[in-house]
């Protein structure tokens, strides 16, 4: 019976050895998991702000530019007018990254409001198209759209989708080679829904 009893025990003992070393390997696993993901965020974190300085600094490169060159009075007057449509058109860049900074912001803490609306996105299109033209003729791009007569509403948030079609035209641009073509095309289709595409060399 002593015997049996000890035979016991240490059964017990044996399992419960087992146990905890399943559960420490498991808890190792874990920790390794977790410190993977950390890096992993931390990796994305410094990607994000690398990129974000990059496109931040892009903008208020030209804008400090060409403000010392109208500072210094060097330009003509139709190097004037240009030099201020430029920083015109990179604060607008600019306040635009801070906008979808902000918005990224909201999404995460769940504030992100939407104003929906009929929104005609004929003249969502046209927006973004007339927003993204002078960085389309610097490059020397053709920028095309095709918008089908009578596409007519949606119902939409019309700043949100002004924003998803600038950011898919500013991709366009920025990535299609010098000489390219950009092309927006919207139609209604058969079942109702209206459809964007924009197509790039």
């Amino acid at each position: 019976a002593a015997q049996a009893a000890v035979a016991m025990d240490n059964a017990r003992l044996y399992e419960a050895a087992k146990r905890a070393r399943a559960e420490a390997e498991a808890a190792a696993q874990e920790n390794e998991r977790l410190y993977r993901d950390a890096q992993e965020a931390n990796r994305l974190k410094d990607e994000f702000l690398a990129t974000v300085s990059h496109e931040l600094r892009t903008p208020l490169t030209a804008i400090v530019g060409w403000s010392n060159m109208l500072r210094a009075n060097v330009l003509d007057e139709g190097s004037k007018a240009r030099a201020v449509e430029i920083i015109e058109r990179n604060a607008k860049a600019q306040t635009q990254i801070v906008e979808d900074l902000l918005d990224v912001s909201r999404i995460i803490t769940g504030k992100l409001a939407l104003d929906t609306r009929a929104a005609e996105l004929a003249a969502v299109v046209e927006a973004a198209l007339e927003s993204v033209r002078p960085a389309a003729a610097k490059k020397g791009l053709v920028v095309k759209s095709e918008v089908e007569p009578g596409v007519g509403a949606v119902w939409g948030d019309p700043a949100r989708l002004e924003q998803v079609m600038w950011n898919l035209l500013t991709n366009a641009v920025k990535f299609t080679p010098a000489g390219g073509e950009v092309c927006v095309r919207l139609a209604r289709g058969t079942d109702a829904r209206v459809r964007v595409a924009v197509a790039d060399t």
